[in-house]
Parts: structure tokens; sequence; C-alpha cells
């Protein structure tokens, strides 16, 4: 089982024609995921090429494959059958690229674009809300479920499928805590991105892994400023029964400093790695203090 995606997934990469789109495409087929299509308004009817070479645990096939290019997401839709979109667009066009991929019918949008304007994001975040869209992202690695399906930047070759679903923030730590917990495996992983709207929410995955029947633990990674987390521990107290361990990056950043893609100032004690921390244990999550410490504490949960 898995959450958002499967192998059953067909996705289309909106900016596959571009050094980004291209790159990444390639290893997302590596990883066994059936891109199915890609979009560029001014290279519809071309195909893209590509020479794959299985990596991880995917079921992908060795050799060439053609991967069309279509004008646009609904054309895409049409002759594939696509229910996933992954976007490789500049900031500039990434709005219209998401109300397109949600007009288009999608079922799931990852948003790998990192400097969107908030602005832009809180509109696309609510058109897709209102349409029943699951986005992920922005500025994220997108959506792994090992062995199965690769939408985003996520290396697919450092873990295997298993029994712990993952969240987080960062997308460098979502790495590290797959590498951490290889020997266990994960059902599926998600980088849902640090900026301070962002479509897929800690609680988002929390609520789907909690309904996964093959999901035994979750680990959930967050990061000083805003209150993401804090109101990830409400959500636990009242509807999470399965263990949930934790870690927040930022232990050791001095307050009253931005800090990277946070997302938010630290003032005072409010969205302070401590205060996350006690706010995650109060409800009866377990937090280490370094990845590797909280990826011992899933794994001494897990093995009783």
């Amino acid at each position: 089982m898995a959450i958002f995606l499967d192998s059953s997934s067909k996705v289309i990469v909106q900016g596959i024609t571009g050094s980004e789109g291209r790159k990444h495409t390639a290893r997302m087929l590596n990883a066994g995921t059936r891109i199915v299509g890609g979009t560029n308004p001014k290279k519809a009817g071309q195909t893209v090429d590509f020479d794959v070479v299985p990596i991880g645990p995917g079921s992908a096939q060795a050799g060439p494959v053609e991967v069309p290019v279509f004008g646009t997401v609904q054309d895409a839709k049409d002759a594939t059958g696509a229910d996933v979109s992954v976007i490789f667009v500049p900031p500039a066009f990434t709005k219209a690229a998401v109300i397109e991929a949600v007009d288009a019918g999608m079922r799931l949008v990852v948003i790998i674009t990192e400097g969107i304007p908030v602005a832009d994001t809180a509109e696309f975040r609510s058109y897709a809300e209102k349409k029943g869209v699951q986005l992920i992202g922005p500025n994220c690695p997108g959506i792994i479920t090992p062995g199965q399906s690769n939408v985003g930047i996520t290396p697919p070759d450092i873990t295997g499928p298993g029994r712990i679903g993952l969240v987080s923030k960062s997308g460098t730590l979502t790495y590290q805590m797959m590498y951490e917990l290889s020997d266990i495996g994960f059902s599926t992983c998600i980088g849902i991105g640090g900026d301070p709207i962002v479509g897929t929410t800690h609680i988002d995955a929390l609520r789907a892994f909690e309904e996964d029947p093959d999901t035994d633990l979750i680990v959930m990674i967050g990061e000083i400023g805003g209150d993401a987390e804090e109101r990830a521990a409400e959500f636990i107290k009242a509807n999470v029964t399965k263990p949930v361990v934790g870690y927040v990056a930022g232990f050791t950043a001095p307050e009253g400093k931005t800090m990277g893609h946070a997302g938010a100032i630290v003032s005072g004690s409010a969205g302070t790695a401590q205060a996350k921390k006690e706010a995650l244990e109060a409800v009866g999550v377990r937090v280490g203090k370094t990845p590797t410490e909280t990826a011992n504490l899933a794994r001494e949960i897990l093995n009783g």
C-alpha cells in the first residue's frame, strides 16, 4: 500500500523539454515511474528520447523510451489517461502551470519549482483545494513510493519498500532519514517543502498514513519557524493511533534570525525547535535531537 502515489499512477512532466525536466524525467523513468507524456506548447507532436538504466528497487525496463510531448495538460490526459503531473517550469510560469493541471483534472500535482511568490502559491493552492486536487510543494523534492513510483527529485536508490511513512519539510533530511532507516524501508516518503504556504501539510500526510493499513509507524520531520508542527501535534492527539517519531531541525539556530527556508522568523519561544519538541512530546510523539537518534527511536518502536 501507499499514499497518493503507486505503480498504477500515470505521470506527465510539465516542462519536460527543459534541462531540469529532461534530467529528472530520466531519473524518474530509471526508478520505474510510468511517465506517459510531457508538455511544451511550442513542441507539441515531438518526442523526448531517453535510455532507461534501472536504479533502485523499482520495475524499470532497460532500453530506449520515447516520451511524447503535448501542447497542453488536457491533451496529454486525453491521449494517455494521466492522473499525476509534476512541474519543472520557471517560477514566473508556475501558477499558470498548476492551474492548467488542476483544470485538466489531474488527481495529484507535484510542484518542484522553488522561488515562487507566496501570493501565487496562495492563489493556486486555494484553487486546487476548491477543485479537490492534491498538491505537493512547491519548493520540494516530491513524493516516492519505493519500488512503485517516484515523482520529483528524490534519489530512488537509498531505500526500499517497507512499513514506515515519512513526511518532511526538508528535502535533504528526507533523504537522510530514508537512508538511516533503509534497513526497514518505507511505504511512502513525502517532502512537503519549506515555503510558508504548501499544498500538502504535515496534517494531510499524517491523516493519509493513519488510514494506510501498511504503514505501521510515521516519521515526521519539521523545522523551526511557524506553527505547523504544533498544529500537527494537536491533530496527532485527536486523530492518530499509530506511533509517531519526530525530528525538528534547528536546535542550534539563534533566536530572532530567519534560517533558510524555515518560512518564518523565530521570536521568543514560539517557533523554536525546543517549543516544537515539547508540543510533540506532550502528545506522545518521541522526538530525536538528531536524525540518527530519531531513526533509532523508530527502529526501537518497530522492533518492540
